[in-house]
């Protein structure tokens, strides 16, 4: 506690108690360890083995290790919590293409956590200079900081080639006290709310005890941050409304569907076939994997034989994945909706995965990897059509595997008058990993964003179904090929979250910025010269 007090102890010789306001920062040998642990810790709060508790120190190392140091400094103690968290986190990555593509793309979003730490040490020395009241320390500064760790993962969640959304604090939360904020706030909103909560009780418990005229005794702190924590926590679960219920028959196949398992072709299709129990009764929907009819039905008669003998010894529609072709010759990772009479409707994945199912700027990254970009021969095209399908007497919003981590299309699926989501995926590639289910739960934050249940139906697990709270009601065992029949309740209205929640995170995250430039000296510096020469 010693050396955390350092941190925010007023320097020697600085009588201007503005001056002596601003935050000193904790030396290397303290900052280091404390950003290599922070990182770990936070790895450790996504799957597995996900304690999401770890969540609220680790954030709490890193603000430490980051408070008052000067930017080249803080650089490099947020680069390297970043390291410490990306490389243990998606170690998946690496599953079949080597260690090339898990280190690059774990370093690579190192860097934004450099570019957040710094912006976070900025604050600490900046806007505590220039609003060094004890109350704005406390409750004012940790809303700048929230909102700019917000803003940093917004901006890697964006850019470039649309970023990488995995990692955020928010979805580290999927399991604990905070889950059901989503609804209100969305994953993102999630994240401001567990870092504020963090920073204030950095705050009470270092700040408070060194700053000008505090007279607040420990009990009273502790006190303060328990009060502010169950305020948060109070609020109730957003009032989802259920209309009913769909029974669905959700399929995990179980087949040969990595990249690498040289499936013959129609093998997973027939594994699917098989998996599926057709003599299931009232059912009203069945539900495959992305890709899991392998090719377009137009095209194929094999693949239309085969989903005609589903849906007519069912007795009901089918929604299932194929990889599609356009006359053009535009490929496209499809989800449709077949029926008795055919292809009815479908939905072309919006966000295919960057170096997984196509390759940005080719010609670029072929001179720096060509063994390993060569290896994908085929660019999947984003789709346009709505994500939003008319199937069984019922809307179904389609998240077709990585689209799931994307705020605008979880958004979009509500607008659209989404009642259920079906969350169709491939994980056979990642098959032994954690990849899985990181996102089996980056599902589940999106149920009780949006007030709908969700279907995550998976080639090889972990397939699932959640309900709008976040509770799973069904499950299949992983790499088990069989099906789960579901009463899957079908949600109405809308959740705060799909109405404003990026509206709000935006804002908040630019307001955020705003305020941390409004405080630098050389703006200080530009107001004073002013006052002078008026």
């Amino acid at each position: 506690m010693a050396v955390l007090e350092a941190a925010v102890r007023p320097q020697v010789g600085r009588p201007d108690p503005v001056r002596a306001a601003e935050f000193a920062a904790l030396p290397l040998r303290t900052a280091f360890p404390l950003a290599v642990v922070g990182g770990l810790l936070f790895a450790l709060a996504f799957p597995s083995p996900g304690w999401w508790f770890l969540a609220y120190p680790a954030t709490a190392c890193m603000l430490l290790a980051s408070m008052g140091q000067r930017a080249r400094r803080a650089a490099w103690l947020g680069y390297v919590a970043g390291a410490a968290f990306w490389l243990p986190a998606i170690s998946w990555a690496g599953r079949y293409l080597g260690p090339v593509p898990w280190l690059a793309l774990a370093l690579v979003e190192a860097a934004y956590f450099a570019l957040g730490s710094v912006a976070i040490a900025l604050a600490y020395r900046w806007v505590a200079r220039v609003l060094p009241a004890t109350a704005w320390r406390v409750w004012g500064l940790p809303a700048v900081v929230a909102g700019l760790w917000t803003g940093r993962e917004w901006f890697s969640g964006s850019w470039p080639y649309e970023g990488f959304a995995w990692g955020r604090v928010g979805l580290s939360q999927s399991q604990g006290p905070f889950t059901h904020l989503a609804a209100y706030v969305g994953v993102l909103g999630v994240s401001f709310l567990v870092v504020y909560c963090v920073a204030v009780v950095v705050s009470l418990a270092i700040v408070v005890p060194h700053a000008p005229g505090a007279v607040l005794r420990t009990p009273v702190r502790v006190a303060t941050a328990g009060l502010l924590v169950a305020v948060v926590l109070a609020m109730p679960a957003w009032p989802t409304r259920i209309d009913g219920s769909i029974r669905v028959e959700a399929v995990q196949g179980n087949g040969p569907a990595g990249y690498f398992d040289r499936a013959q072709p129609g093998e997973v299709l027939s594994a699917q076939v098989a998996a599926t129990d057709v003599g299931a009764e009232g059912v009203d929907l069945v539900v495959w994997p992305e890709a899991a009819a392998e090719a377009d039905p137009r095209r194929f008669p094999a693949v239309a034989g085969a989903l005609d003998s589903v849906v007519d010894t069912i007795g009901a529609p089918l929604v299932a994945g194929a990889i599609t072709q356009t006359s053009s010759g535009v490929l496209h990772n499809t989800s449709f909706v077949w029926t008795r009479d055919g292809w009815q409707s479908s939905y072309d994945k919006k966000r295919p995965v960057p170096f997984g199912e196509y390759v940005p700027d080719r010609w670029f990254f072929s001179k720096l990897a060509p063994s390993l970009i060569g290896l994908l021969q085929r660019d999947y095209t984003p789709g346009t059509k709505p994500n939003v399908l008319d199937v069984a007497g019922i809307r179904a919003g389609i998240a077709v595997c990585f689209d799931i981590v994307d705020d605008g299309l979880t958004a979009d699926m509500a607008r659209g008058g989404a009642q259920v989501i079906l969350a169709q995926t491939n994980n056979a590639d990642f098959s032994g990993t954690d990849e899985n289910l990181q996102q089996l739960e980056i599902a589940r934050l999106r149920a009780v964003e949006t007030g709908r249940s969700l279907v995550n139906i998976s080639t090889v697990g972990a397939s699932q179904v959640i309900d709008p709270t976040g509770r799973t009601i069904d499950r299949i065992p992983a790499y088990t090929a069989t099906s789960m029949i579901t009463d899957v309740p079908l949600g109405t209205g809308t959740t705060p979250a799909t109405v404003v929640s990026g509206s709000v995170t935006l804002l908040v995250s630019l307001g955020s910025v705003l305020v941390l430039l409004a405080c630098a000296p050389w703006t200080r510096r530009s107001r004073r010269s002013a006052r002078r020469t008026s």
